[in-house]
């Protein structure tokens, strides 16, 4: 569930978008007007708000935003303001010119979206950037990383529930033969995992525990230094577990030892308006402690307002 609020009463685009434009104003800007905006809108009514800003004072509001504010409140005011599938092709984009193999970006976008949201993304990436994310994924990404990634980006997963349970179980034992002779690029191992619906994988991981003993993810952990593997232990977290998977982004980006900035941001501003209440339980059950608290001690001024918001909570 969704943890953004939204007035009972919400101001029309234009009136929004005058308001924003009061922010912008005089010597100094109003950064808690901006929040008070942005930060209880819905992806429609920040998209209406762009159009009418757009319409009235001839400017891209976030040219606009980008012009007045600064820093990780500025990033997190900016991806939250784009379109959810804009924002995920401008993680990719931004994902795949920073390539390096513990980057997560690209199997979150692949892996937690549904198929229609992550068609959305690649229509997004081509049109901004005049090219498809396959493309860019494949000519900035190499060996087994290319192997994995390029499948998982095109992929179109069937969505419904329906599961064939004799082929969980002879995919399951595939799989299991494929681990135990450390066969982890095979392509029938990247197969399953980027076509299979998400519901015929858990089907399959399922059997795979009952039968074997066993989770994938323990399998797959037997070095865990190795970052293929844990490309590998990513994707199948983001397919099944999606709210444990971003509550273990959340915590490494708040327990390291400097706050990871952009994965707070990232994890915060793509799921307000999904599975982010979710999310936040979890942390709390794991953590014995809510995320709106972790983020106060770990944040300030109004990159912490502006988190906050999107959590629902006030500073």
């Amino acid at each position: 569930m969704a943890t953004l609020k939204v007035p009972a009463t919400v101001p029309s685009p234009s009136e929004d978008a005058e308001q924003l434009r009061k922010a912008f104003a005089g010597w100094g800007t109003n950064e808690a007007l901006i929040i008070s905006i942005l930060g209880h809108r819905t992806a429609a009514r920040r998209r209406a708000i762009r159009q009418a800003y757009h319409q009235t004072y001839n400017e891209d509001l976030l040219k606009s935003l980008d012009g007045e504010i600064s820093g990780d409140f500025e990033r997190a005011v900016l991806l939250w303001t784009l379109d959810p599938a804009e924002r995920d092709a401008w993680l990719a984009n931004e994902a795949v010119r920073k390539w390096r193999p513990g980057n997560r970006v690209l199997i979150e976008i692949a892996c937690a979206r549904s198929s229609r949201e992550l068609f959305a993304v690649r229509q997004a990436y081509h049109a901004r950037f005049k090219r498809s994310l396959e493309e860019d994924v494949a000519a900035h990404t190499t060996g087994d990383f290319r192997k994995l990634l390029v499948p998982l980006v095109s992929a179109y997963r069937y969505e419904n529930a329906e599961v064939n349970l004799t082929l969980a179980k002879s995919e399951a034992k595939m799989l299991h033969e494929k681990i135990s002779g450390k066969a982890y690029n095979h392509e029938d191992l990247i197969r399953i995992l980027a076509t299979r619906s998400k519901a015929q994988l858990v089907a399959t991981f399922n059997y795979y525990n009952d039968e074997f003993g066993n989770s994938v993810n323990k399998d797959l952990k037997c070095d865990p230094k190795d970052e293929f593997l844990a490309a590998l232990r990513a994707a199948i977290r983001c397919i099944c577990f999606p709210e444990r998977y971003f509550e273990k982004v959340i915590r490494s980006a708040i327990n390291g030892l400097r706050t990871e900035e952009n994965a707070l941001t990232r994890v915060i501003t793509t799921c307000a308006e999904v599975d982010l209440k979710e999310i936040a339980e979890v942390y709390q059950k794991r953590n014995s402690m809510p995320l709106e608290h972790a983020i106060k001690g770990d944040t300030t001024g109004d990159y912490e307002a502006m988190l906050l918001a999107l959590l629902g909570q006030e500073a």
